[in-house]
């Protein structure tokens, strides 16, 4: 443990002395707010209900996949870039300490910005009777969601030494696997893998307040096994 939060707090250090984590922060909660509250077609005060669920934790997966990779595509890209990865892969650290803290310390960084939206649903209750109930369920579901997205940005940053490129495949791949589940709606046969397999069809029944272990256990299994991925990834650099 002590190996991982060295690495943790190395990371977290180098989130707090650049600008660029708190503009993510503003921009994704700023958005979200005015998504929800003054958006033309979706805007709360159209539905005048006190609920959350189609305009907040419904849209909220579409933010996370722009958000997601945004943090995770610098992880290992940077070190690369920077030539740093070699000084890292030769320090006495074991492979999955170095992973697990690059990932508590980007899972930390979500965790903020997902806190940062907490005044949506405070505004939210004061002005009428809102269910908590699906809103923390919501939240613990777009955590769940961030982990397994994150984890598999950061083993396809420790993939690439340009950032860009580590974006924009990390977005597709959480484009795919949010898409398949309406794709699964149109198809006959495949409907239930694609539904199984889809980060979103498991995100948005917690969204509803419907908190059920196998989708838990599909997020952890998820982000644990790109960890594992992310992990022989860095061993390969040792032992080149």
């Amino acid at each position: 443990m002590g190996e991982i939060f060295a690495v943790y707090r190395k990371e977290m250090r180098a989130y707090l002395v650049s600008p660029i984590p708190y503009i993510v922060t503003a921009l994704f909660a700023g958005g979200m707010a005015w998504r929800f509250f003054f958006d033309p077609d979706k805007a709360f005060f159209v539905y005048d209900k006190a609920e959350m669920y189609r305009g907040f934790f419904f849209e909220l997966e579409y933010f996370l996949i722009i958000l997601v990779p945004v943090i995770a595509m610098g992880q290992w890209s940077n070190e690369s870039n920077g030539g740093t990865i070699e000084t890292l892969v030769t320090l006495p650290v074991r492979t999955s300490s170095l992973v697990a803290g690059k990932f508590l310390a980007g899972l930390t960084l979500i965790l903020v910005c997902l806190l940062a939206t907490g005044v949506i649903p405070v505004t939210v209750s004061n002005m009428g009777d809102l269910d908590w109930g699906p809103v923390h369920g919501g939240y613990f579901g777009a955590f769940l969601f961030c982990a397994a997205l994150l984890a598999l940005g950061i083993w396809v940053s420790s993939l690439t030494r340009y950032q860009i490129v580590s974006f924009v495949l990390t977005l597709f791949a959480g484009l795919v696997l949010v898409g398949m589940y309406d794709l699964a709606n149109e198809t006959g046969p495949l409907a239930p893998i694609l539904e199984q397999l889809s980060l979103s069809s498991h995100y948005q029944a917690m969204g509803r307040g419907v908190i059920d272990l196998r989708d838990v256990l599909y997020f952890v299994s998820f982000a644990a096994f790109f960890l594992y991925l992310n992990v022989q990834t860095i061993e390969n650099r040792r032992y080149r």
